[in-house]
């Protein structure tokens, strides 16, 4: 039988990581890495697993290659702190630890909630996410926001949800939005500069592409609001994407002057 390490990456998740930490509690290991929490998130994580470790916040790259490397069995599952592996999703995977893997990863359907409600549209559902794997063939994506696990060789493709509470409230929707379109903003900033046109009309394409093109009307004013975050988060980055592009002209000109 094939054991399986659980990793999660956490800070101040006092109000999630027991219900995730609940929904994996079946696995042989769980890794939580915790990036320094102020609440009682440790204290929480060390009721399921003595494996819980404190890393200086460096951002997710870093924080989820620690996670694999502290992990002592080679198959990986791959979670946040927000998120919970459903009954059945668990029972998929329990079998293939039974009988086997035959590929190097595998690919998840994630049940994304807003708010008190499951969104299907706007590309929200299935969500697929590559969370199983063996952690030999495996690497991350470099990138700042939204990264995500690769594997050397096919890719298979499990049935049953993770289930993601991704959009609890307004106000820590807003802080992330805040949080992630600089993120975002720190990709973009060396490449093509930003113009007036991007700051109008992206945005406003970005509601349009989730609540017409990938159908968020289909969940009314929740689908409405996804849409708006998409094009607040547009907003925001190509906005901050534009001050730091500015900020650093601004230095390499008066840096020249100086010389």
């Amino acid at each position: 039988m094939v054991k399986l390490s659980v990793v999660i990456i956490a800070g101040n998740e006092e109000k999630n990581i027991k219900d995730c930490l609940e929904s994996v509690k079946w696995a042989d290991e769980i890794i939580v890495v915790d990036s320094g929490s102020s609440d009682r998130t440790r204290d929480i994580a060390s009721g399921y697993t003595q494996k819980v470790f404190v890393k200086k916040w460096e951002g997710f790259v870093p924080a989820r290659e620690y996670s694999v490397v502290m992990a002592s069995n080679d198959w990986i599952l791959s979670i946040d702190a927000d998120e919970r592996i459903s009954d059945e999703l668990k029972i998929e995977i329990k079998d293939y630890l039974q009988k086997g893997f035959d590929k190097p990863g595998y690919r998840i359907p994630r049940r994304n909630y807003f708010l008190d409600k499951v969104i299907k549209s706007c590309s929200w559902y299935p969500d697929y996410q590559l969370r199983l794997f063996n952690k030999n063939y495996a690497r991350l994506t470099e990138r700042k926001v939204h990264e995500g696990f690769e594997v050397n060789g096919e890719v298979g493709y499990l049935k049953n949800d993770i289930i993601h509470f991704t959009h609890q409230n307004i106000t820590d929707t807003i802080k992330k939005i805040n949080d992630y379109s600089y993120l975002q903003a720190l990709e973009k900033a060396d490449g093509k500069r930003v113009s007036a046109k991007n700051l109008i009309l992206n945005p406003v394409a970005a509601f349009l592409n989730h609540f017409i093109g990938r159908r968020g009307f289909k969940d009314g004013i929740y689908g409405m609001m996804v849409s708006l975050i998409h094009m607040m988060t547009n907003l925001l980055t190509y906005m901050k994407t534009w001050e730091l592009q500015n900020i650093n002209s601004a230095k390499e000109d008066l840096n020249e002057k100086e010389k």
